[in-house]
């Protein structure tokens, strides 16, 4: 075999993008200069210089950590539990709680809100008439609200708890007896049992348990003496339309879509119950219970 005159073929070289005065035979498989050893890390497809490293972790979406342990479910359920010790203390009665004038100042009824009490809309939310209500409530915010918190993160569930107690309120104050008075986390709890439900198809997990779980209190909202389904219902319909708001669209739009849906689900529960209050004429509260058409 012949050997071409001068010898065999040199391997082409060039020099260093990063570095003039060094000559290299190697080269980035991602951008195709060349590159010294000193500059070239290994990649998943051969050897990247450092510039394509540093471009590819700038591109490369990072992560989000989310919350391993619930905190918003904790505090809600120590607010509630120091509100009721509150009426308690003021009633003088753990049973009786609801005759205490605290109470009388928080409690949800329309004609109330019409006479100037909008604070009701929220703090109706916080009370609870008597001890049973209260544990109920809470181990019902404790199982559902802390699988609801991890899965959403603490902002999105603070949202969605807060707005789905205004949509039980707001279906209280529009189609509730106009004097009568209801108070209950239930509102806010039926909403994160309609997000379960829109979380849970959206993972698309079994639905059964949670099913029978929302069907169940319906059905006690609808038997039980004393509940009011319409706070229920409310609650259940706006947690579904703002979960939904948050866990569909696109992915690098869907947390701040979320917020405007929540948002714009608030602005459509405020102008309802602007109307509703408009509906009412002049109301006059001369005390926390007494209300009268002003002159």
């Amino acid at each position: 075999m012949s050997v071409p005159a001068g010898g065999p073929p040199e391997a082409e070289t060039h020099v260093c993008v990063r570095h003039p005065d060094r000559p290299t035979g190697l080269r980035c498989t991602r951008c195709d200069r060349p590159a010294c050893p000193q500059c070239l890390r290994e990649a998943p497809v051969g050897m990247q210089c450092v510039d394509c490293v540093s471009a590819g972790a700038r591109s490369t979406p990072r992560a989000r950590v989310r919350p391993s342990t619930p905190v918003v479910v904790p505090t809600l359920i120590a607010v509630n539990v120091a509100v009721f010790v509150l009426t308690v203390l003021d009633a003088g009665s753990v049973a009786d709680n609801a005759s205490g004038s605290v109470f009388a100042a928080a409690a949800l009824a329309p004609v109330q809100v019409a006479g100037g009490g909008w604070w009701r809309l929220v703090t109706s939310g916080f009370l609870h008439i008597g001890l049973l209500h209260l544990v109920f409530n809470m181990i019902a915010l404790w199982f559902i609200g802390r699988d609801v918190e991890l899965v959403l993160g603490r902002l999105r569930f603070s949202v969605l708890y807060g707005v789905s107690l205004l949509g039980g309120s707001t279906a209280v104050m529009l189609f509730g007896a106009p004097g009568g008075e209801v108070a209950g986390a239930s509102g806010a709890i039926f909403g994160l049992m309609g997000a379960l439900l829109v979380l849970l198809r959206r993972m698309q997990l079994p639905m059964t348990s949670a099913l029978v779980i929302v069907g169940l209190n319906v059905v006690l909202s609808l038997t039980v003496p004393g509940i009011s389904l319409l706070g229920h219902l409310g609650g259940l319909v706006v947690g579904v339309v703002v979960a939904a708001g948050m866990v569909h669209g696109p992915a690098r739009s869907r947390p701040a879509a979320g917020l405007v849906v929540a948002g714009a689900v608030v602005a459509v529960l405020l102008v309802a119950i602007v109307l509703r209050d408009l509906s009412f004429g002049s109301i006059v509260c001369d005390t926390a219970t007494a209300c009268r058409r002003g002159a």
